[in-house]
């Protein structure tokens, strides 16, 4: 199998309900990363991977998403988000403004 065009990191960190940093997957489902899988898949994406990822360090802004080589970091991603990211961004090229993490 050829490598991959991009990875999808997705931040599935757990920590107890009440941590100040938070939490990217209180519940510890890991919906969001199975919904980027399925949401790639649905569209026959195959040169990209939607990887689980620990904590990325940016717990305040979570959850968090990034996407490489574009070194583009998203937060507060949800599930409803999903969609919006693989079409316009790994399908279209163009990074979802609205959901870029501040620097």
């Amino acid at each position: 199998m050829p490598p991959f065009d991009k990875h999808l990191f997705i931040c599935c960190n757990r920590r107890e309900a009440g941590h100040p940093r938070g939490s990217c997957d209180p519940a510890g489902s890991e919906a969001l990363q199975k919904a980027f899988k399925k949401s790639l898949a649905e569209r026959g994406v195959t040169r990209v991977r939607a990887n689980k990822a620990g904590c990325l360090d940016q717990c305040e802004k979570g959850p968090s998403v990034v996407v490489y080589p574009d070194n583009v970091w998203y937060g507060k991603v949800t599930e409803t988000d999903v969609n919006e990211i693989v079409e316009q961004h790994i399908i279209g090229g163009r990074p979802v403004r609205r959901l870029l993490m501040p620097e």
